[in-house]
């Protein structure tokens, strides 16, 4: 399942992205989404993780609900 992730900082990496996500199951990539005349972060990234229910639990915990 992929998950769109919004409203980062503009620090955030790829693996901080991925270590956000692993506690909730297998992360099978995690991307920050880059300028590409930059390279600087847009603010925004994709986390693919392999069980949709990981996933749901992943969107569930880390919103707070």
């Amino acid at each position: 399942m992929r998950i769109f992730v919004g409203n980062l900082s503009f620090q955030t990496t790829d693996a901080d992205l991925q270590a956000a996500f692993t506690p909730y199951g297998t992360v099978t990539s995690a991307q920050i989404v880059k300028d590409r005349d930059t390279n600087r972060s847009r603010g925004f990234g994709f986390v693919d993780m392999a069980d949709a229910n990981e996933a749901k639990a992943a969107i569930a915990a880390l919103n707070g609900k």
